[in-house]
């Protein structure tokens, strides 16, 4: 699609600036921003912005054209979308919600001429707004989005087209009437009688004026005020509170207020008033010594409210929980973090999170509750009046401040669980219910418009995480059921031989691996035995795996290097592309020996009748698959009665910062001192140990051997 990368200084600001001044006078949006599409990158960039700090609109500076926002949305679909207000884009557009969960509305439309996409527009306005878009509102944004898009045709079709540069042009805010030297004076009179201090913060949130009370209050001399940031200029201001107010009253255009302390015991108010051209901040002293969270006021003033956990701490918690379950990597993860973070979050006393399995409502998870409660409610069908139920099927949100409000709506023989307020929250991911989230209270709660925001934002989330943990447990579970049914069910009755084997998956991670072990009774006296790993972890390392196998399995009885002779062959042949280490071992029972031959495969280890271990040392020999003519010396080793021949694949020694001669010497120790009876405690044992000593991001095979 045509377009241009940004705006850049020159000519094209200037075409656009005019533009997009009349488009906020005409449809009275407090914030105004472009955004250009260029000609060989799918990601759209601010070109313009006005109403608002850059500060504030950074992360959204460049917006990848495929994600999930209302501009990329406009622009994709080339149609206008319409937020009107904080819950609707909380339930759309989840991420942009949690990080600005303030009150305002919002249009973006697509700028285009014919089939050439040129980018977007983006109009808010504050939440007073009514929650639609009226017709004639319609045809004044469609209209400036023609002459921009015009403008912008016309520019590239003189070979200028317009271009951002790094940072979006700022427009200036609205005009005001320039005052007199006597109105101005008359003005700084007026404000120093005010009781309490004020001053006055320009859009970037920089300080423009300050009364000689507050600079009293505030602990600092008034030029070291002036044009800073009252967070930057006074340590004890650097909070997030601080600054969220600031962007709450930015971007909601509504009044709103917080208590701060000055150290060492000083407690300040501050009110935040905001127009247009900047905010206008009343501080006095405050008489309680409690720090609020910054709201719209109408202040909270319940004791309900008042014990909910500020903004910033809430964000702190859901920022936590959005990065963390972009890691979660089964539905056992999510439940655990969304209630370590979720119930704190929000001061929450129970949870219980649920999923949509086979016309049922199955609780997968919860906290605060008792397993004899959650029996009760387990499995309720989808087809039942109960509110996780309605809120799943219908995808809105049900909040109750109070058991009686509950009550009037449900059976309350459904619903008693010696909680006192509930939000029943739906998750649903790209228009699919996935389940529901409750949060319970001990205590009667009243949800306010942010709370919900913010509430149904955080179960968008849960819901992408808990879809893609789904997904990622039923992958697990094919893809290791598949390896295992490559791997021998049981191991052969081996007259004269004690054997145990283990194979553990990674610990993190859904692929599949390659790694196979093998015992072969060949006759009355005689035995194979195999190892190997084939590099990678997909189906494509496991499919490899098989057919190694049975190549083993099919010159099992010959000279050990002659076995990996013929298998390296058969794999240089089929060309896999994939490089296999093996390690065979030919077992005479009678004689009390062994045979060893390697492909690049970990040496063995081999624990004597009195206990001493060492780590054998087998002639090297080529990976598989490497070359066709490679030779495989073998190495021939005495198995007495009692002695235990140990095989593994890598796995259970390679660990982030560990050498690999330390780790080999690690677990001939280990091996040694083991005092466990059979094989299978000593697997176990061995096993355990490397699961302990750190994360494994391979799989683990162990073949153990015991001559009786």
């Amino acid at each position: 699609m045509p377009g241009a990368d940004a705006v850049g200084v020159g000519a094209g600001p200037q075409v656009l600036r005019a533009a997009v001044i009349e488009a906020a006078r005409e449809t009275g949006a407090t914030v105004t921003a472009v955004y250009l599409l260029p000609p060989d990158e799918p990601v759209l960039r601010l070109a313009v912005l006005g109403g608002a700090s850059y500060d504030i609109s950074r992360p959204w500076a460049r917006v990848p054209l495929e994600t999930a926002s209302p501009v990329s949305e406009a622009v994709r679909d080339r149609r206008l979308v319409w937020v009107g207000g904080p819950e609707e884009l909380a339930r759309r557009y989840p991420r942009l919600a949690l990080v600005v969960p303030y009150r305002f509305t919002l249009a973006a439309a697509p700028l285009v001429t014919g089939a050439d996409t040129w980018g977007g527009l983006v109009l808010q306005w504050p939440a007073r707004h009514p929650p639609q878009l009226t017709p004639a509102e319609r045809d004044t944004i469609g209209g400036v989005c023609r002459r921009l898009g015009t403008l912008l045709r016309r520019a590239a079709e003189e070979g200028r087209p317009v271009r951002a540069a790094d940072a979006p042009l700022m427009l200036p805010p609205p005009r005001v009437r320039t005052a007199s030297a006597a109105e101005a004076q008359a003005a700084v009179d007026f404000a120093e009688r005010i009781p309490g201090g004020c001053c006055s913060l320009d859009v970037d949130g920089r300080l423009t004026f300050v009364s000689t009370r507050a600079a009293e209050l505030l602990g600092a001399g008034i030029p070291e005020l002036l044009g800073a940031k009252p967070w930057e200029a006074l340590s004890w201001l650097d909070d997030p509170t601080a600054e969220d107010s600031y962007r709450a009253a930015v971007l909601s255009r509504e009044p709103t207020s917080f208590t701060a302390l000055r150290p060492p015991d000083r407690w300040l108010s501050f009110r935040l008033d905001p127009d247009a051209s900047g905010i206008s901040v009343h501080i006095t002293p405050a008489h309680s010594a409690h720090v609020l969270a910054p709201v719209v006021d109408p202040p909270r003033t319940s004791p309900a409210a008042a014990a909910t956990p500020g903004r910033a701490v809430t964000l702190y918690h859901l920022m936590h929980l959005a990065a963390t379950l972009t890691e979660a990597v089964g539905v056992r993860d999510v439940v655990d973090q969304v209630a370590d973070q979720v119930l704190p979050a929000f001061g929450a006393r129970a949870m219980a999170l649920m999923t949509a399995e086979d016309g049922r409502l199955r609780i997968i998870g919860y906290r605060g509750y008792t397993a004899d409660l959650m029996s009760r409610f387990d499995a309720a069908p989808l087809t039942s009046d109960t509110p996780a139920v309605r809120s799943l099927t219908t995808g809105v949100p049900a909040f109750f401040a109070s058991f009686a409000e509950l009550k009037r709506a449900y059976p309350p023989a459904l619903l008693q669980d010696a909680m006192s307020s509930w939000a029943f929250l739906p998750l649903i991911t790209s228009g699919r219910p996935v389940g529901s989230l409750v949060l319970a209270y001990d205590e009667p709660h009243p949800f306010t418009p942010e709370e919900r925001s913010v509430l149904t934002s955080t179960a968008g989330l849960i819901a992408q995480a808990l879809d893609r943990a789904r997904l990622y447990d039923t992958k697990h579970e094919l893809v290791h059921n598949l390896q295992a049914g490559l791997l021998p069910h049981t191991l052969p009755d081996v007259p004269g031989l004690d054997v145990a084997a283990r194979y553990l998956p990674a610990t993190r991670g859904l692929d599949i691996g390659g790694d196979f072990y093998d015992l072969i009774r060949l006759d009355a006296d005689t035995a194979a035995a195999a190892i190997g790993d084939v590099q990678g972890h997909n189906v494509d390392a496991a499919a490899l795996m098989g057919q190694v196998r049975t190549a083993v399995h099919a010159t099992a009885g010959a000279a050990p290097g002659e076995v990996l002779t013929r298998t390296n062959r058969l794999l240089t042949d089929l060309d896999p592309g994939l490089f296999t280490s093996v390690l065979y071992a030919h077992i005479d029972l009678a004689a009390h020996r062994v045979r060893l031959a390697t492909a690049g495969h970990p040496p063995p280890l081999l624990r004597h009748p009195d206990g001493r271990t060492e780590i054998l040392s087998v002639p090297p020999g080529l990976l598989l698959g490497i070359d066709p003519a490679a030779d495989y010396p073998s190495t021939d080793v005495p198995l007495p009665p009692g002695s235990v021949l140990a095989l593994y694949t890598d796995g259970l020694v390679e660990a982030p910062g560990v050498d690999i001669g330390d780790a080999l010497d690690a677990l001939a120790d280990r091996l040694a001192h083991s005092k466990a009876r059979t094989m299978d405690a000593l697997a176990d044992t061995l096993v355990r140990h490397a699961r302990r000593s750190a994360p494994r991001s391979d799989d683990i095979a162990l073949l153990l051997i015991r001559s009786r």
